[in-house]
């Protein structure tokens, strides 16, 4: 005897009454939403964007008249992603936005627990202090705040800085283990020469009862742009060029050979005159920033097709299972980071190389 019930338009006001009451008790059946929790392919509400360097820039410079670096703390325009207004983010789990500190200005101590990158991006003169640390600032620089560790910024030179910050802040609201603390002092205390850190971890050397000082993210927390830029140079002469990404390497963690933050991944490529990509797409979204010249990016998904042409200072995201592709006829350098690690650390990346 059948009895799997048949869609009547009494058997539909029942099942509508029967959502009715469970909703009363906080419930609701799984079957009218499966298909949205669990889909064929990830199905990202965010889009791709451009952000221009030479629109934005005047806007940067235009809010550090409006606002001094002590009453913002972080004086900050947020990359938003145009399909997630409102929610300070550029992914569903990345936050990106570009910091301006002035002459003699300093962004005042603090510390927090989601994981902060700093990429420098343009002008001379700025520091970050991490736990008692500083580093200069130069353009290209890659630099990181661990996690719950105290660090202000300041300018000691004579021009504007910017630089393009990159924070797990979505992800720790999903996780509802976002914390801050403000310092009692503006600045803290430099107690470690510049460059110790550097010397201590950054040499394929580490201390013989060697003890993480960030926990999880790597102890070296300042990756010149000079040296990556000469690795890369040398790469690009006498390596093999990746057909989808040029020349492409993650920054590492020393201690560990990992990613550099437990939440996420850093690169710098860099494509060779004439590049013309092949298509290629993966589950983390990414966050790119262009060091130096020129090219363009095309992504995909669906019927939908976006193209940037870009030049140096541009921000664009792909996000995730965005077919992307990347060209460039007199060549480029290009930062980026994504939330890789966590995507690894759960076992659910892919990536597809397409040809």
């Amino acid at each position: 005897m059948d009895l799997t019930p048949t869609r009547t338009p009494a058997n539909d006001a029942a099942r509508k009454a029967f959502y009715d009451a469970i909703a009363a008790h906080s419930m609701t059946p799984l079957w009218e939403v499966l298909h949205a929790l669990v889909p064929p392919a990830p199905a990202t509400p965010c889009q791709p964007a451009f952000w221009k360097y030479d629109a934005v820039h005047p806007y940067l410079m235009q809010s550090g008249q409006l606002i001094s670096a002590d009453e913002a703390v972080r004086r900050v325009l947020i990359l938003e992603n145009p399909a997630l207004r409102g929610q300070s983010c550029i992914t569903q789990s990345l936050y990106a936005g570009l910091q301006l500190i002035l002459p003699g200005e300093v962004a005042p101590s603090h510390r927090h627990t989601q994981s902060a990158l700093r990429f420098v991006v343009q002008g001379h003169g700025a520091y970050t202090a991490v736990d008692g640390e500083r580093t200069r600032m130069q353009p290209g620089d890659f630099i990181i705040t661990p996690s719950w560790t105290w660090h202000d910024h300041g300018c000691e030179g004579n021009e504007p800085v910017v630089w393009l910050d990159g924070l797990d802040i979505p992800m720790l609201r999903f996780f509802d283990a976002g914390f801050a603390e403000n310092g009692t002092a503006r600045q803290q205390a430099v107690t470690r020469p510049e460059g110790l850190s550097t010397h201590r971890y950054g040499a394929n050397m580490l201390p013989v009862r060697y003890e993480a000082p960030f926990g999880q993210t790597s102890p070296i927390f300042s990756y010149p742009y000079a040296r990556t830029q000469e690795t890369l140079r040398q790469l690009q002469t006498h390596a093999d060029i990746d057909a989808w990404d040029g020349t492409k390497l993650r920054y590492v963690n020393p201690a560990t050979g990992g990613s550099p933050m437990p939440t996420m991944a850093t690169f710098m490529q860099q494509l060779p005159a004439g590049f013309d990509g092949k298509p290629w797409r993966q589950t983390d979204g990414a966050v790119f920033s262009v060091v130096e010249g020129y090219g363009s990016v095309t992504l995909s998904r669906g019927e939908q097709v976006w193209t940037f042409e870009f030049g140096p200072r541009d921000h664009f995201v792909i996000p995730s299972w965005h077919t992307a592709q990347l060209r460039s006829a007199p060549g480029c350098v290009l930062f980026s980071f994504s939330d890789r690690p966590v995507h690894q650390a759960l076992g659910i990346h892919r990536e597809e190389r397409l040809s």
